[in-house]
């Protein structure tokens, strides 16, 4: 039986890249999202088996009854990939949107939280598997006005390494992945849908794609079982930092 991959997030950027490649790589799919049209639109895209799941990781009792309906024939996951998460806003912490804080803080940590207690007991079981969570270079130092979106990424990061140690004693492995500037809807969402804002992030520079992220990711998920890619960081080639970005002059 072809491996199994879990991708959240995935009907857009990162994780649609993710679901491409893993696709092209020879696994099967179970993709979710909140927009059940986008999901059905890529699953048809897709030369491999695909199974779909619509709901919001930030609705933890929606979340545990999507997991819980997976089919007996597809419990079996390999590969779990958090990529769910976003930002919000980008004022100084003393003027940001509550709003905007608990979005974040409840996608980017507690809906990770969430599928890992649903999946990982069994891979731990199985003594076999792997958690591949995107973070960001957002969570090794915090910059002007990202705050909370930089601590949320900082929590994965922990959180991955916390797991880490927690699984060590099983097979199972677990990356985290750590994109700097990548060409997403990541701004459009972050600046709620202001283009003409979202556009100037990506200015004088050529960003990475989420196609970039997803080789990395499948480049982990293919290393020998007793390799663990423990963290990547990824970043464009004129981006030295999270907050430093060299452009080319107009």
């Amino acid at each position: 039986m072809k491996p199994t991959v879990l991708i959240t997030g995935a009907t857009s950027g990162i994780g649609e890249a993710c679901a491409r490649r893993f696709a092209l790589g020879g696994y099967r799919l179970i993709i979710t999202g909140r927009r059940s049209e986008l999901l059905e639109k890529l699953k048809n895209s897709l030369d491999t088996e695909v199974l779909t799941l619509c709901f919001d990781v930030r609705n933890r009792n929606a979340t545990r009854k999507a997991i819980d309906s997976i089919p007996e024939e597809w419990r079996i996951i390999d590969v779990l990939i958090n990529n769910a998460g976003l930002a919000q806003g980008l004022e100084p912490e003393y003027e940001g949107d509550p709003d905007d804080w608990d979005r974040m803080i409840d996608t980017n940590i507690k809906g990770l939280l969430t599928m890992t207690r649903l999946i990982v007991p069994g891979m731990v079981q199985r003594n076999h598997g792997h958690v591949i969570n995107v973070g960001s270079v957002a969570g090794d130092a915090a910059y002007a006005n990202g705050n909370v979106y930089c601590a949320t990424k900082a929590a994965v990061k922990t959180i991955s390494d916390g797991l880490r140690i927690d699984v060590a004693q099983s097979a199972v492995r677990v990356t985290t992945l750590k994109p700097g500037l990548v060409e997403t809807n990541f701004s459009n969402v972050r600046f709620h849908g202001d283009d003409a804002r979202a556009d100037t992030v990506y200015k004088g520079i050529k960003p990475l794609t989420g196609d970039d992220i997803a080789e990395v990711a499948y480049f982990a998920a293919s290393a020998p079982e007793h390799v663990q890619i423990a963290e990547v960081l990824i970043l464009a080639t004129h981006q030295g930092s999270g907050s430093y970005i060299v452009r080319e002059s107009e």
